[in-house]
Order: structure tokens, then sequence, then C-alpha cells
């Protein structure tokens, strides 16, 4: 935690956007990626659950600070009926752009052929995953839950607010394959768009948190019930009031 408290969350997205391509300030951290990507069991459901939730950590953390910040714990004290596991998708997974990849073949394709519904929790850094991995696989994931994820730089956020906001911001025809940034506000405009069937999106977030102002904008296009914005920053203790706030509202119910 001493890591978090000297860099701010600016600076943070600033290294994530670093790892997901040449590195930059993240150079110093893990780098090595192997296949298969690691596990961390969190919890299991007390009953028979059609679920898994995998849990994507932020830049700075590891598959046990959810377990050291009670995940775990809240999720089976609410009756959550869905297992838990932490994916040590750590940095190394974007910068060699392999952590769709390694989500898909490692963990979502198993599950899925053993009837399992998977949805995806990711927080900071690993929410900038779950939507990448959603924009590529929509039809696999059942949910995401989103705390303070990174959305953008502030010029492109600046340039979708000036658009009209998400919905009438138009992306450009070809999304060069490095601008993570406009694939996944694109993803989210036809999500918007679609009238299939499409993973339900929460999202959660402090009003502290550098990151909101992105954070508002993807909130505009939710409905509002999936939307939970508290006191608080860009840290565990708001993010694990987060998640005791969606599983008190009982997001997993369909997973009974």
């Amino acid at each position: 935690m001493k890591t978090r408290r000297r860099f701010s969350p600016f600076l943070l997205g600033l290294c994530a956007i670093g790892a997901l391509f040449a590195g930059g300030c993240l150079a110093p951290f893990r780098s090595k990626a192997p296949a298969p990507i690691p596990t961390l069991p969190v919890s299991n459901a007390a009953a028979a659950s059609s679920c898994t939730g995998l849990l994507l950590p932020g830049t700075w953390d590891r598959p046990r600070d959810f377990l050291r910040h009670g995940f775990g714990e809240l999720a089976r004290e609410a009756g959550a009926p869905l297992d838990l596991v932490a994916v040590d998708a750590h940095v190394g997974y974007y910068r060699n752009r392999s952590v769709v990849v390694r989500l898909d073949e490692d963990l979502v394709a198993p599950l899925r052929e053993r009837g399992e519904k998977v949805w995806l929790a990711g927080i900071s850094l690993g929410g900038i995953g779950s939507l990448l991995y959603a924009a590529e696989h929509p039809e696999r994931v059942s949910g995401l839950v989103l705390l303070s994820p990174f959305l953008g730089e502030k010029e492109l956020l600046e340039e979708i607010q000036r658009a009209g906001g998400p919905l009438a911001w138009q992306p450009p025809a070809e999304i060069a394959a490095d601008d993570w940034q406009r694939r996944v506000w694109s993803f989210l405009k036809d999500w918007h768009a679609s009238k299939g069937p499409k993973p339900a999106i929460y999202l959660g977030f402090g009003s502290g948190d550098d990151f909101a102002e992105g954070n508002r904008l993807l909130a505009g296009i939710l409905p509002p019930e999936h939307v939970r914005e508290l006191p608080g920053g860009h840290d565990w203790k708001t993010w694990k009031q987060l998640w005791q706030a969606f599983l008190a509202a009982d997001i997993f119910h369909a997973c009974r």
C-alpha cells in the first residue's frame, strides 16, 4: 500500500497506458506473462451455483489483495451465488497484449465448457482488461463489475464530451490496433445500441477519484441502478464498499 500512497491515481492512469503499449513508467514492474495465467481461489458459493467471477487486479495489486480486503468473505456473507477466482493479470499481460487471449483460453473457455457463466470484476487497470475482453467476446461473459476503471486520457474524454456524450460521439472508421481507448468506447457505444443479448455492466467509483470524470461519462449510458458513486477515492477502502453495495443489490441473482 505504500506505493499507492506515493503515486496519484492520475499517474496510475498514465502508467496503465504505458502498460498497454511500450511499458513506459511500468518498465520496472513484472514483465513475464506465463501461460496459463496464474489464479488464486477466493471463495466458493455457499450453495450450488452456475457462475464464476474472475477478479482482475489493478496496476499495483496482486490476487491475494482480494482476499486481504475481504472480497470473498463479503460474498459469502451476502450469500452471493458464484465462485470467485482472482487472476494474476498483471501489467506484463497488457504490455505484450496477451491479456484477452490468456483470459479466454486459460479461464473463460474451460469454464464455459463446464456450463459455467462467467463474470469479470476489474479494479482500475483490471477494469480495462474486463472491457477489452468484453469488446472482443461479448457473448462469452454474463456481466462486468467495473470499479474505478481508467477509461482514457483527458483529451479523449474531452473529445467525447464535445461531441455530446458517448452516444453522440463517432469513433473513427478504422481504429488503430494500439488505440485501446477508442476501442473500449466504441464497444460501449455499440453495447448501448444493441437490442440482443449482451453482458450486464455495473460501475462503481468514488466521487473523489481522479478517474471520476470518465466514470461519470460511462455512468450516463448505464441503467441508473447499475451505478454506484460513493464518497471516496482510488483505494481499497472505497472499492470494498462498492463491492459490498453491489452484493447487497444482489446483482448475481441469475446465478442461482
